[in-house]
């Protein structure tokens, strides 16, 4: 890497960024450049993809439904025809989004309080919805925690809270639906939402990178154990899709959110409609013969940051020319 001594590779790449093409954003905190010039040409469209009625007769079942991701991909569900039940802790803001879905789409949405965390309340979550609307059709695990830190930081609460939440209660919601379809001979379609680090591992959210790693096996052990029952097991793995949840935990200042285009290959965030659109898909009859894939979402941002000279792009066609003069003159190696 001798040839690149003195080439300012990120020098090169602020114009791309903070030029005049460039759109701004906020949500809670710092504005972020939403776009580089090149996402041009990836437009954001993430209305329903589907045929009004998809989900007609059927019940889908979200955690964490309230609000980020949750809440886009029950509002494409209930778009498209479900009867969907959200459950999480916070009951009040469960109703609020309830009822803004069920005004905006006509299909009734019910709020469903549930600490996934108990396998006491994860039960009486699940009995309710069975006794409301009946056995779920589609189960979408989503309710998720995290935070930033230092892994010597961690206390085994910190450990246990994130594990608990992530791993513990997407198991718990799963067997629990799962045993009951089986014993009503009843099919249904399971998603999981992990994140691009479930498969390389990452620092600084460990106990995440943990979780959401049992997460993407439990998935895939279920799709060939339970497919015998009429089971399906998918799981996608969003990249940076800002909502305000998970930004608030992950860059509490803003200070980190302008290097997230520097990753992304086709320069802009993802957003919740597309994730809710690729959800929906694999909860539909559509993707009957999909089970046990594990779909990464994110804009490129998985290969872009694996690839040891992709930052290469930044470099100019002069320096191009000089780097060629160098390689050229060197003989012998």
């Amino acid at each position: 890497m001798a040839a690149f001594k003195g080439l300012n590779l990120c020098k090169a790449l602020t114009p791309k960024i903070c030029g005049p093409s460039a759109r701004l954003f906020g949500n809670g905190t710092n504005p972020l450049y939403q776009t580089t010039p090149h996402a041009k040409f990836f437009p954001v469209s993430d209305g329903p993809m589907l045929l009004p009625g998809t989900f007609n007769n059927k019940v889908a079942f979200i955690t964490g439904g309230g609000t980020g991701l949750g809440k886009a991909m029950t509002t494409t569900l209930s778009a498209l025809g479900a009867e969907c039940v959200i459950a999480s802790r916070s009951l009040d803001v469960l109703q609020k989004t309830a009822e803004e879905i069920t005004q905006q789409t006509g299909n009734k949405v019910h709020a469903v309080q549930c600490n996934i965390r108990d396998p006491a309340s994860v039960e009486a979550a699940v009995t309710q919805t069975v006794n409301e609307v009946g056995l779920p059709d589609v189960v979408i695990n989503n309710a998720a925690g995290n935070f930033i830190s230092p892994s010597e930081k961690l206390s085994p609460n910190a450990w246990r809270t994130i594990t608990d939440i992530v791993l513990n209660g997407t198991a718990y919601v799963t067997l629990d639906i799962g045993k009951r379809l089986i014993k009503a001979e009843k099919g249904a379609a399971f998603l999981a939402i992990t994140t691009i680090y479930a498969e390389s591992g990452t620092g600084f959210v460990v106990p995440s990178a943990a979780a959401k790693s049992g997460v993407e096996k439990l998935c895939t052990s279920l799709a060939a154990e339970w497919s015998r029952y009429g089971m399906r097991f998918n799981v996608i793995q969003p990249g940076p899709v800002k909502t305000k949840g998970a930004f608030s935990r992950l860059d509490p200042t803003g200070k980190f959110e302008e290097t997230y285009l520097e990753r992304i290959a086709v320069g802009r965030l993802g957003t919740p409609g597309e994730i809710a659109n690729l959800a929906a898909y694999l909860c539909s009859d559509y993707a009957s013969w999909v089970s046990g894939a594990i779909i990464r979402m994110d804009g490129g941002e998985y290969v872009n940051m694996a690839g040891e000279f992709n930052s290469l792009k930044h470099v100019s066609k002069e320096e191009w020319d000089k780097l060629e003069a160098m390689i050229r003159s060197t003989k012998g190696s």
